[in-house]
């Protein structure tokens, strides 16, 4: 262990890399250079900056000088931002063929990046995913509230060394787990802002997918979600609210008619796909009650049905070919295997519910985006709903279906607190599941239109 620090530490202090970004022009598995601007590199932050965090950087493709600026913050916690980049709102993502026999994995452009009107940050953080990595094993453990410092120490870093972009309109933007982290950051850079920290972020909101605000709340809001999609029998829902009381996820032991029916719930949905309920399931052994999809490096399935779950094999494969990472400029020895996301590592789940953050940045007039895929088991949409309504906000924009060429592409309602909620129909956890109607939907919002 002492002789990799050892190595560690020498490749740190050799590395050019220190707090500065490198220009992609081409990568593995694309063919021909890459049809927009990418940067890849580090910024330190913390003390003595031993947590390096890696970014990738894509300017936007109409007007980068003045269009938004965006940072992605992939859920988790501790999932890649490729997650962000290649899977769900970037400018390529991988070509999925079932013929597929091994070597690199291809890269596509996609047609309804969110890089097309927005300049974007994608972020692995906290430390340990993706490519980020420590200089030093003594560093606090990651926590909900201290990544959110840390993210906010490297928005006002990256723009110090991006001063071009200081004056643009910023937002903080994510999904799933980051539904905690990404109200909390707000507040830091608000707070900064008003100390008078340097430089000024331009701050004008955040923009929130399928997000996880309070974990036991969100929990017990699958109940209801299931027998309203039908996946339970109304007797079922009956009985368990009448034994349960609506409290789902730390059920009293003692309490075994709650368990009995419980129990029955799970039977019901253990082959349902949570982060799109449409989709099929292609790991049937993993926990229901976990809150991100688990990642599955299985062969695809020879179904007709396609098997999500084959991108994150495809993910590791590329990310961990040296030339990939040489394209990267990642830095040799940071890291050893990649995966797509990190699991059981050191975490702090600190903040309980995001929703005091929230009416913190309302009060301060920041606008916000929420969307909910509308078939999402993992965090629903009768959850998000209703913490919203809790924030006892009018709406200025009664209840409505946005439409995408007089398609009904989902439902919407506007507050007075500058948020607008949005649901995706047949959309799940990500905007990977239904990308024309995310991109459509951050579109028009993003450019100050009604959706």
């Amino acid at each position: 262990m002492a002789k990799k620090l050892l190595l560690l530490l020498l490749v740190i202090i050799l590395s050019p890399h220190a707090n500065s970004g490198s220009i992609v022009k081409c990568l593995p598995g694309f063919e021909g250079p890459l049809p927009f601007e990418l940067e890849t590199g580090y910024i330190g932050v913390g003390e003595e900056e031993q947590v390096q965090l890696f970014y990738y950087f894509i300017k936007s493709e109409k007007n980068p000088k003045e269009d938004p600026l965006l940072i992605w913050l992939t859920g988790g916690p501790g999932c890649s931002s490729i997650t962000g980049l290649l899977f769900e709102n970037g400018p390529v993502t991988f070509k999925v063929d079932k013929g597929y026999n091994g070597g690199r994995p291809t890269l596509l452009s996609t047609t309804f990046s969110w890089t097309k009107v927005a300049n974007i940050i994608f972020l692995d953080q906290p430390v340990g995913s993706g490519f980020s990595y420590a200089t030093t094993q003594f560093i606090d453990t990651p926590s909900d509230s201290g990544e959110a410092k840390r993210i906010h120490e490297f928005i006002r870093k990256w723009l110090s060394e991006h001063k071009e972009f200081i004056s643009n309109p910023f937002y903080v933007s994510g999904d799933s787990y980051s539904g905690k982290i990404i109200p909390a950051t707000v507040q830091e850079i608000s707070k900064g802002n008003n100390l008078g920290f340097k430089p000024q972020i331009n701050l004008e909101g955040y923009v929130l997918g399928n997000p996880v605000t309070d974990t036991e709340f969100d929990h017990n809001q699958r109940i209801p979600f299931a027998h309203g999609m039908a996946l339970i029998s109304d007797e079922l829902y009956e009985s368990l609210k009448r034994s349960c009381k609506g409290n789902y996820d730390n059920i009293d032991p003692h309490n075994t008619e709650c368990l009995k029916h419980f129990d029955e719930f799970l039977k019901c949905i253990s082959r349902i796909n949570f982060a799109n309920i449409l989709i099929p399931r292609c790991d049937p052994a993993s926990s229901p009650r976990r809150y991100i999809p688990l990642p599955n490096t299985s062969a695809p399935s020879t179904d007709d049905d396609h098997c999500y779950e084959y991108t994150d094999l495809l993910s590791s494969l590329w990310a961990n070919d040296e030339s990939v990472r040489e394209a990267l400029h990642v830095v040799k020895g940071s890291i050893d295997r990649w995966v797509r996301c990190s699991s059981g590592k050191p975490y702090d789940f600190d903040i309980k519910s995001s929703v005091p953050y929230h009416i913190n940045n309302s009060i301060k007039g920041y606008r916000s985006l929420i969307f909910s895929g509308d078939h999402d088991l993992l965090a629903p949409f009768v959850s998000t709903q209703a913490w919203i309504r809790s924030l006892n906000y009018s709406i200025v924009d009664m209840w409505r279906p946005w439409m995408i060429h007089n398609q009904v592409a989902g439902y919407t309602q506007t507050y007075a607190n500058k948020m607008t909620y949005a649901t995706i129909k047949g959309g799940g956890h990500t905007p990977e599941y239904k990308p024309k109607g995310s991109f459509i939907m951050f579109q028009r919002w993003i450019s100050g239109q009604p959706l």
